[in-house]
This record gives structure tokens, C-alpha cells and sequence, in this order.
């Protein structure tokens, strides 16, 4: 089966549970112009996603542009299955692995090591491969003796090398990636960028979304710019980025 990522006319709203529809709609519109909306129930929604279309084959690498709060990280939660649209669909051939928060997937009640375990058995591999990737996790992240330790106890930055380093252990043919994997100090930095260098190389299919241009530039083919929800722009990398970074 050829590795494939198609999304077509998806459209994602989240309702605002708070107040009716009339005046939630009076007192938030100038902060949201043109993203309220109400459902069926009459709800107030935010149009988080509006009529999302492209489709990524393999060797293709996609960054996604845009202000805070354009759709970017939505977008790549709806590709990851954790958002279901309710317009329009996402169809995803392929191993995927989504990098887009530290936390994700891990139980902090559990160690670092447990956890490790766990994500295995998800992946349903086997035991020695389990073993093979808990000690590339806690080569990596180096931890030491906190690997025994229960997750809730970590500091945020020993959360992110955990996080870090789990989730680039997992080598899949569809990769998409959110902006965390650059927070942490310089010296992780360093090591991460190796690592996750070779994991984009070996990714069939790329999404990242990114502020860093060069990021982009260095690692992407294509770009989307999302502007309130929409594609504004969808094209080469150096045409979108002139436009996105151009001064309003």
C-alpha cells in the first residue's frame, strides 16, 4: 500500500458552552470576525477548521505558516486522528507518528521507564524490541536514575527529553510535527537536531508546523499559510514564505 495523506473539505468547529448563542455571538465577534458561527443546537461555535483541502504523496514535505490561534496545531491534531472533523475527511495510508506535545501518550502516575513499556505495547511491538527501544530512550534523554521514578514528579524539561525522545524512537512513514521538539536547553538542542534530522529523512510524508522560517526553508518542499482557519496559500516554499512574511 502506497503511503498516502489525503484531506479533503475539512471543516472543525469547537462550541463555547458558555452563555447564549446571541450574546456570546455580540460580545466575542470583534475579537473572532468571521469564525462565529452557531450549529444545529444553536450552540455559539469557533470555526476552527474552514474547507481544508491537499493531499501529500511520498518524498513530499509540508510546512504550515500562520499567526497564533490560525488553525496550524488543529490542523495537525486532526491529521492525528485526535480531532474528529465533522466536515470532510482525512485519510492517512501509512505508519504515523505525531510529535506534538511532550506529554502525549504518558501516564505521570507511571515512570519514565513504565512509560517506555507502555508506548511499546501500543505500538504492539514485541519484547525484545521493546527493550531495544527503552534503551535508546535512556540513552537519550539521559535521566539516569529519575527513568525509575514516577513521570509526575520530572521537571518540564526532563518531561520534554522524555517526551523527545519516545516519540523520535517510533520511525514511521507519516511524521507530523508541532514546534515543541526546539524548547529545552542548548545542549539538548544540539543532540535533538541530529536526531530529528534523521528522522525526517527517513519520513515518507513531512507535516511541521513551525514560527522559524529557516526550519522551514531547510526541511520543506511546500507551504500552506493558514489565516482563520483557511488556506490563504498553498505553494512553493519560497513564494508562500515571501508572502507570509511580507509586511501587511
Amino acid at each position: 500500500m502506497t503511503t498516502d495523506l489525503l484531506v479533503q473539505n475539512v471543516g472543525l468547529d469547537f462550541p463555547l458552552y458558555h452563555g447564549s448563542a446571541r450574546s456570546l455571538k455580540k460580545t466575542m465577534v470583534r475579537n473572532v470576525t468571521g469564525r462565529m458561527a452557531s450549529d444545529e443546537q444553536n450552540r455559539v461555535v469557533v470555526q476552527a477548521l474552514r474547507d481544508i483541502s491537499f493531499h501529500l504523496k511520498p518524498g513530499d514535505k509540508l510546512g504550515l505558516v500562520g499567526r497564533n490561534g490560525a488553525g496550524k496545531s488543529t490542523l495537525l491534531r486532526a491529521l492525528a486522528g485526535i480531532y474528529e472533523p465533522q466536515r470532510g475527511r482525512v485519510r492517512v495510508q501509512g505508519s504515523l507518528n505525531a510529535l506534538l506535545d511532550p506529554n502525549l501518550g504518558m501516564n505521570p502516575e507511571l515512570t519514565g521507564r513504565e512509560n517506555i513499556v507502555l508506548r511499546g505495547q501500543y505500538q504492539r511491538m514485541d519484547r525484545a524490541a521493546i527493550r531495544r527501544m527503552e534503551e535508546d530512550v535512556s540513552e537519550f534523554a539521559e535521566l539516569g536514575d529519575f527513568m525509575d521514578l514516577p513521570v509526575r514528579i520530572y521537571s518540564s524539561g526532563m518531561v520534554i527529553r522524555l517526551g523527545f525522545a519516545l516519540a523520535t524512537a517510533i520511525r514511521p512513514q507519516v511524521l507530523l510535527m508541532d514546534e515543541w521538539f526546539l524548547a529545552g536547553d542548548a545542549n539538548f538542542l544540539e543532540k535533538a537536531r541530529e536526531r530529528l534530522e534523521d528522522l525526517v529523512r527517513g519520513a515518507e510524508i513531512l507535516v511541521l508546523s513551525t514560527h522559524l522560517s529557516s526550519v522551514i526553508e531547510e526541511w520543506c518542499s511546500r507551504v500552506i499559510w493558514l489565516d482563520q482557519g483557511r488556506i490563504r496559500a498553498d505553494g512553493p516554499v519560497s513564494e508562500v514564505l515571501a508572502a507570509y512574511l511580507a509586511p501587511a
